[in-house]
């Protein structure tokens, strides 16, 4: 509690007057006590902001050398300037085969924009883009650098020697900014699996990086994601196979003049693709643009293995004989009419050539009859065909993870009728896509478990719940594609030590009035290997094919596909680590390869 003193001593004064002194001694002596207790009020206030002023001094010596100690121990790092634009993320974790190999990963470089209101020199800026970017365009440069325009995008990637060469112009108003870029070291390989990106938001730091196509668009959140960036991405396939698998198919089309090639490879117990190739193909490092006219199949884009969807021809007859098999309506040595032509209405349905009054339905796979798979299948009815064809997953969309998948649901007759039965059964009437048909060979030829296709490496094996037939029909069906290969329309195809079984097709192609060129084919054959225990399934479609042999125009797949085929399993069963066993089997009555 603060005690006033009083600015006159009134008490002292009329003391002082009645004692004779003068009054005024009085109150100076009050005067002077007064601002000696003032100074020493104020020096202890200054004594107190002094010391503060020490500790505070004090205590910023210590927090900088502290600070200076925890930087020295640091490692040194480039210092970001801050910026108040939204956060663009421009990680994109990396995509990798079944072995670690690298398919997809970024590079640091840069792009290139101006700023036309500070350039010093316009017109000599353009003449030197022009030589260092032929591409550009002068007028369009022109209307860019004259306008009001305060920025302008030029090129969003930059190689080295080019940012170098755009630095050496020295003009001011030519900038160039950091780029994370996307880069597929393997060039076409793998083109239609991946996909390809494009930049999404950007501004002059950084990028985003958007998947337009393939697995780079279908996890484009998983790749986009910094929680993942230490977890790229794994595939199924094998780099290694798959290049080798492309350099076989493409060379096969050349041989046989065909307008596409396409090749799938399936573990047969898992549904893992290891391979899948669609030719004409393109490299995702210069991911062309979209058609605007014209037919989208054409496209180097169109991936036809996955995509598109064909008329697969004989292909499909095992499945009406696994189905036959399966529901007791017939054993391997059941002997079927095969007299022609089978007349329904005014439809007739014919053989390649005669093969007399009846085959067992081992031969008639292995010679592929026609005539005897379409009986086979009208006297279990079109019910039971749909109800096995779907639990394949033929009569579904292809589950796979790419987003073009979602274009690849067969083509079913609008209204199955007795005659659908009868062409379904060899593979008319009817279009999937290849890897819909290695999924289906592999769910028949591995035991009967179903699988589904896909491009991931982890994956789930099937369980009994997903059996679709018995372990026998399965092994009846393998030894009927073994015979195909040992001495049918697929004769061409054994690979010493391998013992490579399958079934030729060949659909004659649908022209745009609905009817079926005369000339053209789809030529397949769906194969797999070893077949006394089958680990992998190979598809193999040229669209359009056509050999000269002895002066003769050959289109069947026996003639083409099926030795495309071969060149690709003997290319590839040792990079799976297949050792070649002993195959003393010979052939004996083979079948004309022309036959499907």
């Amino acid at each position: 509690m603060q005690i006033r003193r009083p600015l006159r001593p009134l008490l002292r004064i009329l003391k002082a007057r009645s004692v004779g002194i003068d009054p005024a001694l009085v109150e100076a002596e009050e005067r002077a006590a007064r601002l000696r207790q003032q100074r020493a009020a104020e020096k202890r206030r200054a004594e107190r902001r002094i010391g503060l002023m020490v500790a505070l001094f004090g205590l910023s010596f210590v927090a900088v050398g502290v600070k200076m100690g925890l930087v020295a121990m640091q490692e040194p790092v480039e210092p970001n300037a801050g910026i108040h634009s939204p956060v663009i993320l421009n990680e994109r974790t990396n995509i990798v085969d079944r072995n670690g190999a690298i398919l997809a990963t970024n590079i640091i470089t840069a792009s290139l924009y101006a700023r036309p209101q500070i350039m010093a020199d316009p017109a000599g800026a353009i003449a030197g883009l022009l030589r260092i970017f032929p591409d550009l365009e002068r007028e369009k440069l022109e209307k860019l650098f004259g306008g009001r325009r305060s920025f302008v995008w030029l090129k969003p990637k930059l190689s080295p020697e080019q940012q170098q060469a755009v630095l050496d112009l020295g003009e001011p108003g030519l900038l160039i900014g950091p780029r994370e870029m996307r880069v597929y070291p393997n060039g076409a390989f793998a083109a239609h699996i991946l996909g390809g990106t494009r930049f999404g938001e950007q501004d002059v730091r950084s990028a985003e990086l958007v998947g337009v196509a393939g697995v780079e668009l279908q996890f484009n959140d998983y790749l986009n994601d910094p929680a993942n960036a230490e977890r790229p991405l794994e595939l199924s396939i094998d780099l290694t196979v798959q290049s080798a698998m492309r350099q076989v198919l493409e060379g096969g089309m050349d041989l046989m003049n065909a307008k596409a090639a396409m090749g799938v490879l399936m573990e047969a117990d898992t549904g893992r693709i290891i391979s899948m190739v669609s030719l004409p193909d393109f490299d995702p490092n210069y991911r062309p643009n979209p058609p605007t006219s014209g037919d989208p199949a054409d496209s180097p884009l169109f991936n036809r293995a996955a995509q598109g969807t064909y008329e697969l021809g004989s292909t499909f007859k095992i499945f009406t004989a696994a189905q036959a098999i399966e529901s007791g309506a017939a054993t391997v040595e059941t002997m079927l009419n095969t007299q022609t032509p089978l007349v329904w209405r005014r439809f007739k349905i014919n053989d390649f050539k005669s093969y007399g009054p009846s085959l067992s339905l081992r031969d008639v796979i292995v010679k592929s009859s026609n005539v005897g798979i379409a009986r086979l299948a009208m006297s279990m009815g079109d019910e039971a065909q749909q109800e096995f064809l779907r639990s394949l997953g033929l009569m579904e969309r292809l589950p796979l993870e790419l987003p073009e998948s979602r274009l690849s649901t067969p083509i079913l007759p609008p209204r199955w009728s007795e005659i659908s039965t009868l062409t379904i059964s060899y593979g008319q009437g009817i279009a999937v896509t290849p890897v819909h048909l290695a999924a289906a060979y592999a769910s028949v030829l591995n035991g009967g478990l179903r699988v589904r296709p896909t491009l991931l490496n982890e994956v789930t094996p099937p369980t009994e719940a997903d059996r679709v037939i018995s372990p026998d029909t399965s092994i009846a069906a393998r030894d009927m594609l073994r015979q195909v290969v040992v001495r049918g329309t697929a004769s061409m195809g054994d690979v010493e030590g391998y013992e490579v079984g399958g079934k030729t097709g060949t659909a004659d192609k649908p022209n745009p009035q609905g009817a079926y060129y005369e000339d053209k084919v789809i030529g397949t054959f769906a194969a797999a290997f070893p077949m006394s225990n089958p680990r992998y399934v190979l598809v193999v479609s040229l669209d359009e094919p056509e050999i000269d042999i002895a002066d003769e125009a050959r289109r069947t797949a026996g003639w083409t596909a099926v030795p495309v085929s071969r060149e690709i399993i003997r290319r590839i069963a040792p990079l799976l680590g297949l050792r070649p066993g002993q195959n003393n089997e010979t052939s004996s009555d083979p079948a004309d390869p022309s036959n499907n």
